[in-house]
């Protein structure tokens, strides 16, 4: 956008490669640390309690910095932050599903996540110079960018950004409606509140056979998992978990091969050296 080069290039004039690389990929070295930080995160404060201050502190935390930035330092902080939220966020949402749901509609739910992404969520892979993707979906963050790209004011940018926290308080108000699974309460001993999580996430009765049923199951696993042992990082590469680890990270480098995320990240200002007219529409079209 014209008026965010303005305002944040050292000479008021264009952001330099340099610069982009590093607005850009600060946001990608916060969600690895962040995804890393997610496990001990979600252990110590409990998946529910663990994905609320991600999204309503270190999220916005992030998100605050960049709304209120007219300069490169605070904003690329303001990245930082916002990358570790959602590196936090993205590690533990599925974790909370997938401890949560009955089994029938687990694979389904979790699955949709990264549909729910794409379409409306919390990620937040945008890039300032190029197409303001804010955090509520690649689609509709260009139509807000679109809309605000002609602005000559704080406003072109500080819109789009600050939309973000709309969707952390989405977030944050139905984690105050949902209780914490099941299966870390009884992580913490605390069997009672167990029963009670798994009672309205199954909308039953605690005495229901199929509850106790699934509650038993919940703690008998949990027995056998401590029978195992403490687990590391490094058992993340061991025998069939390592397995699925490569899997996984194979078909991410393939999506990544694709080229996809040269359209999010630099499609608009690839579009506007091409020489086509409005870029930001072929943003829209194209997402």
């Amino acid at each position: 956008m014209d008026f965010w080069q303005k305002t944040f290039a050292d000479d008021g004039q264009e952001i330099t490669p340099a610069q982009v690389s590093l607005i850009v990929s600060i946001l990608s070295a916060g969600e690895f640390i962040g995804a890393l930080l997610a496990a001990p995160f979600a252990d110590i404060l409990g998946r529910r309690w663990g994905l609320f201050i991600a999204s309503g502190f270190v999220f916005n935390l992030g998100v605050v910095l960049q709304t209120v930035s007219s300069t490169q330092p605070v904003f690329v902080a303001g990245r930082f932050f916002a990358g570790l939220g959602v590196g936090i966020i993205s590690a533990i949402v599925p974790l909370y599903q997938s401890e949560s749901l009955p089994k029938w509609i687990r694979g389904t739910v979790v699955g949709s996540y990264q549909l729910a992404i794409t379409i409306v969520s919390i990620r937040n892979v945008w890039h300032c110079t190029t197409s303001l993707t804010a955090s509520q979906g690649l689609f509709l963050a260009s139509v807000v960018n679109n809309a605000t790209s002609n602005r000559n004011d704080t406003g072109s940018y500080r819109i789009p950004i600050a939309l973000q926290f709309a969707f952390s308080i989405i977030i944050c108000v139905g984690l105050l409606f949902l209780p914490e699974t099941p299966r870390f309460l009884v992580k913490q001993d605390k069997h009672d509140e167990a029963a009670k999580a798994l009672s309205r996430l199954r909308r039953l009765p605690p005495t229901h056979p199929a509850l106790l049923e699934e509650l038993s199951e919940i703690e008998a696993n949990h027995r056998y998992e401590m029978t195992l042992g403490k687990a590391t990082y490094l058992d993340c590469f061991k025998g069939t978990i390592g397995k699925r680890l490569l899997t996984g990270c194979l078909l991410q480098a393939l999506q990544q091969m694709t080229g996809v995320n040269f359209i999010f990240y630099y499609g608009t200002q690839y579009f506007q050296h091409a020489g086509f007219k409005d870029p930001f529409i072929i943003s829209v079209v194209i997402k």
